[in-house]
């Protein structure tokens, strides 16, 4: 089953899978080294629809560049990955589509306030205007935003930024998040 994002006031919708659906995530003997050093090594991992999944592991580890990957910003050193059965190395783009990819670190732009920013990444993914005061409306609302509409991003606090980024995250309604120590 998967959960369609709320509209604020009425309950999550669910929809059924197709039988014999692909896993949500699954990685085949990935592996990707930097000048011979090997940061992920021969990984293996089936993610099923509806399961959440979490890299815990020391510095180091490989858990970022895992997630890199997945979000089409690496190419392994070997092995593939896919995101519903779409594969993350021959088709990139349709992979983005399926992802909300939330960093480690993430930038925001201070010279605008919590409702542009997020009508900023809307349009890039080619929402129409009406369309995205909606989306928008949503997302704030999900993410206990909507408060914070007219504030400059640079007023925000950090965790109040983290929010609107975990918000820019979800506005396309993406089927898999991946979240970097969120």
């Amino acid at each position: 089953m998967s959960v369609d994002l709320p509209i604020p006031g009425s309950p999550p919708t669910r929809t059924s899978d197709p039988p014999n659906a692909n896993p949500m995530i699954e990685i085949r003997h990935l592996s990707k080294t930097y000048n011979g050093v090997a940061a992920v090594n021969d990984l293996s991992l089936t993610v099923e629809r509806g399961d959440v999944y979490g890299f815990i592991g020391p510095n180091g580890a490989g858990k970022t560049t895992t997630m890199r990957i997945l979000a089409t910003l690496l190419d392994p050193t070997d092995g593939e990955a896919t995101v519903d059965g779409v594969s993350v190395i021959d088709e990139p783009e349709r992979v983005r589509l399926l992802i909300g990819y939330m960093p480690d670190y993430y930038g925001v732009y201070d010279g605008i306030r919590v409702w542009e920013y997020l009508d900023f990444f809307a349009a890039s993914y080619d929402f129409r205007r009406r369309e995205r005061r909606r989306i928008i409306d949503d997302v704030m609302a999900l993410t206990d935003l909507t408060p914070l509409r007219e504030k400059l991003v640079a007023t925000l606090s950090k965790g109040m930024k983290q929010r609107l980024c975990l918000a820019k995250t979800l506005i396309h309604d993406p089927k898999v998040l991946i979240l970097d120590e969120p």
